[in-house]
């Protein structure tokens, strides 16, 4: 005979809770656990990248093949050849068997901008700033920032690369560790404290050639209480374009900036939108990702209609492109056609003609803190390979059509 249901059993409550275990089985987890946890982290991450990052724990750029280097600059390989013969281009370098040459990067990036040089920033025009933001994470926001960033430098741009996150990932890809290698002077804490006023003094070179980077690291959350306090000390201030201000002496000095975002609207991403000229939303083709970028969108809108009234300025904030990418798209996924269709119905012409693939290429070479534009020989299939570079070089020149588009028909303000 069954026994008789609770007088209320759809009340949790009404329920008696499980005994606890004594605490002498399970010891609390207080702050030094916490610490002790971290450091153990720490040294597993820095243990992997030892292992992984050549040589000494450092990335390196790989080589290019007369192919890839054609390919780049429009041309085929018998016009580098005849090219080659001029010797006003690097040469590259013969394989021990004399049949093939490569090419380092920085070889590389002097064809491109030679045979590139209609895609160049213009003279008189300034540095175009990107922000790629997303306030949801997990949606290849700093990898599509990593690859925009190394893209646009394989083609002949010079490019800053600003890692607002304080988790440091735009930071990491870079081979650096946030938590032992970044130091504050290396970092945007300084503009956002009002110590500094001109970003130079957290530039730093990188592993590949024509790519520079601003890191960050966990001590960076710090910005998040340091701007509003600095508001409050100098109530003239505007808070959201202290990062804006900071950049305008390296604008004749690079011709892309590229700054990727913090997944949430903190007082970093505001200063990272209002720096920018044009904006990049990845957004994979799920249901909760697509809600999310929905109150992107309108808590934008909101912060950006109630900053332009305090700012005073007529025109407002305004940005010369807005697109939504594609990332992590799963074919295989049942959801993923349907999520497809609301993304494009919603965004329509902000929509990029692309999308960027879930493979085995990017999620094993994440692992390693890279991303396929530093893969020098994949060992997986060919057909997986390609389909992800391809996708990326077609991003990174559909971004790349925007910026020149912008140069040409804007003018800059002087």
């Amino acid at each position: 005979m069954a026994l008789p249901a609770p007088a209320d059993a759809g009340n949790q409550v009404s329920i008696p809770p499980v005994t606890a275990l004594p605490s002498s089985v399970r010891a609390t987890i207080d702050m030094p656990r916490i610490a002790a946890l971290a450091t153990r982290a720490g040294s597993m991450v820095e243990q992997i990248r030892g292992r992984l990052l050549a040589p000494e724990a450092r990335k390196v750029a790989p080589t290019y093949s007369t192919a890839q280097l054609a390919a780049l600059c429009g041309v085929d390989k018998a016009h580098v050849a005849y090219r080659i013969t001029k010797e006003d281009l690097p040469s590259g370098r013969l394989t021990p068997a004399g049949g093939k040459r490569n090419f380092e990067l920085n070889e590389l990036r002097a064809w491109t901008r030679t045979y590139r040089a209609d895609k160049m920033r213009p003279a008189g025009k300034k540095a175009f700033t990107i922000a790629v933001g997303n306030f949801k994470g997990g949606v290849a926001k700093t990898t599509t920032a990593m690859v925009l960033a190394q893209g646009l430098s394989l083609r002949g741009h010079r490019v800053l690369a600003i890692d607002t996150d304080p988790q440091g990932s735009l930071t990491t890809l870079h081979g650096l560790l946030p938590e032992a290698e970044i130091t504050e002077d290396m970092t945007i804490a300084p503009l956002c404290d009002g110590s500094q006023s001109d970003i130079r003094y957290a530039i730093r070179s990188t592993y590949w050639e024509g790519l520079d980077l601003v890191a960050a690291a966990p001590f960076l959350f710090s910005a998040e209480f340091a701007l509003p306090a600095r508001q409050m000390r100098q109530p003239d201030a505007k808070f959201w374009d202290v990062l804006n201000m900071g950049l305008e002496s390296v604008r004749d000095l690079y011709d892309v900036i590229v700054i990727d975002t913090p997944p949430s609207l903190s007082y970093v991403t505001i200063n990272a939108l209002w720096a920018a000229n044009g904006i990049i939303v990845p957004v994979p083709p799920s249901g909760l990702d697509f809600a999310s970028s929905a109150q992107f969108w309108s808590l934008l809108a909101d912060l950006g209609g109630n900053l332009d009234a305090q700012s005073g300025d007529r025109a407002g904030k305004a940005f010369d492109f807005l697109h939504v990418l594609l990332s992590r798209v799963d074919p295989s996924d049942p959801a993923t056609p349907a999520v497809r269709q609301w993304i494009q119905a919603t965004y329509g012409e902000y929509t990029l003609p692309v999308e960027i693939p879930k493979t085995s290429v990017t999620s094993n070479k994440a692992a390693e803190f890279a991303t396929v534009y530093d893969v020098q020989k994949y060992e997986g299939a060919a057909k997986t390979y390609k389909r992800a570079v391809d996708a990326y070089d077609s991003f990174v020149e559909l971004v790349e059509q925007s910026v020149v588009s912008a140069w040409q028909d804007k003018v800059q303000v002087q």
